[in-house]
């Protein structure tokens, strides 16, 4: 069950404390994988990548909490941990399977449809087709605004990307959806 941090500051102290690090970051795990995994499966579809791209993501930040000194939130930090490993994840599936750039979607959604865990209905598998059209990053800014209802400010932390940017983006994404659907019905 996902739970929520109360006290960000207090657990970035102890993340920094060996004495208190463990269940600090246990705390973390606790109350970001949920949200995680579900923001990581709308990126590549399987849950078996999903789950293993999840472990890599906590492997990571577990890694690297030296470099976390606080400046960006917990959340934040997470999640642009997990954008990086979806992209290195896609990319490398892309270049195992000699999936050119132009043909990835069509890639996409053959997993998708083979995911013994996809039990979306018509209307989903068109969603998700349509979601898979778009270039990469405005699949991700689509993806972390529509599913996570991620602020823009924060995708912006995530990002890296100014949120003037990001707003653009969404709006272009959603405007191709709808195109999309709507050509499709």
């Amino acid at each position: 069950m996902q739970q929520h941090l109360e006290d960000e500051e207090d657990v970035v102290k102890r993340l920094h404390d060996p004495e208190t690090q463990r269940s600090a970051f246990s705390q973390i795990v606790a109350a970001y994988s949920e949200k995680l995994y579900w923001h990581i499966r709308k990126m590549v579809l399987d849950h078996e990548d999903a789950n293993d791209i999840l472990q890599n993501t906590f492997l990571k930040a577990w890694t690297n909490l030296d470099s976390f000194r606080g400046d960006a939130k917990l959340s934040t930090w997470m999640f642009k941990i997990a954008v990086n490993e979806c992209i290195t994840f896609l990319n490398k599936q892309r270049m195992m399977n000699n999936v050119p750039i132009d043909d990835a979607d069509v890639y996409m959604l053959q997993t998708l449809k083979a995911d013994e865990y996809f039990d979306g209905d018509e209307i989903d598998e068109k969603l998700q087709k349509a979601i898979l059209t778009l270039p990469e990053k405005q699949r991700i800014v689509f993806t972390m605004k529509y599913y996570d209802d991620m602020k823009y400010e924060d995708m912006s932390g995530v990002l890296g990307t100014s949120v003037g940017a990001l707003k653009a983006s969404y709006h272009h994404a959603v405007k191709k959806i709808e195109a999309l659907l709507t050509n499709d019905i």
